[in-house]
């Protein structure tokens, strides 16, 4: 008898050791509405809908995690995630680092005020304050072609952990603008008193990533992106969203 319950347990330990092995962690950055944000305790947005439906074609077990943007290839590096579902979007320097799916979205860069401020595109340049997430294609956009061309002192470009602290500041007057990814611009203008008053084109892709080397799973993520395009799932996320 006593030797069938230390079996059961034994059985139930190993059974629970599979389980965790077999999930898959995604990390991401929630403060990035519409892609992905918190409600009620609960990660939301458009990537996180996206990843819940590779996980259900793929045989995914998906548990999400929050960290800064700017830590998230870092975790995938080191095993602390097995995914990446960000609106990242797909760089050189990034794919040097991580394997990226195919593309599942396009964006540009946006000029985002206080409304009423009354600033135009030539925000800018010279004295203004320019926020920006770090680590975000914003950051890395506003650091190349100002800081480093001279039009924008570097103290003038501040760096944030989130949009959300970035934002604040916005509409308390410390900074001026914001670069951010446009879906998101769009996004705030909506739900707070900001404004866009410029794109940057960037014709950015945003793409999921996945360690080095991770062939298999790459590939379970891009025959479900394919299939959710075909199915028309994916349509039906873009309109729940945007």
């Amino acid at each position: 008898m006593k030797l069938s319950r230390i079996l059961l347990v034994f059985s139930m330990i190993i059974l629970s050791c599979l389980a965790f092995a077999n999930k898959i962690v995604v990390g991401t950055s929630a403060d990035f509405p519409p892609f992905e944000y918190m409600e009620n305790g609960e990660f939301v947005g458009f990537d996180m809908d996206l990843m819940r439906e590779i996980a259900k074609i793929s045989g995914l077990d998906i548990e999400f995690v929050d960290m800064s943007f700017d830590s998230l290839i870092a975790a995938l590096k080191t095993g602390n995630v097995d995914i990446v579902a960000a609106a990242m979007t797909i760089t050189e320097e990034r794919s040097q680092a991580v394997d990226f799916s195919i593309p599942y979205w396009t964006a540009d860069q946006s000029i985002l005020i206080k409304e009423g401020a009354g600033f135009t595109i030539t925000v800018l340049f010279k004295d203004h304050k320019i926020g920006v997430q770090t680590g975000t294609t914003g950051d890395i956009w506003c650091t190349d072609n100002l800081v480093n061309t001279g039009l924008l002192p570097e103290k003038n470009l501040k760096r944030y952990d989130t949009y959300v602290l970035a934002l604040s500041d916005l509409l308390n007057g410390n900074i001026d603008a914001i670069v951010l990814d446009s879906p998101v611009a769009e996004r705030f203008t909506k739900t707070k008193p900001a404004q866009i008053v410029g794109i940057i084109i960037t014709n950015e892709n945003y793409g999921i990533a996945v360690r080095k080397g991770e062939k298999e799973l790459l590939e379970k993520i891009n025959n479900a992106i394919e299939e959710l395009k075909k199915s028309g799932k994916m349509g039906e996320l873009v309109d729940k969203y945007f």
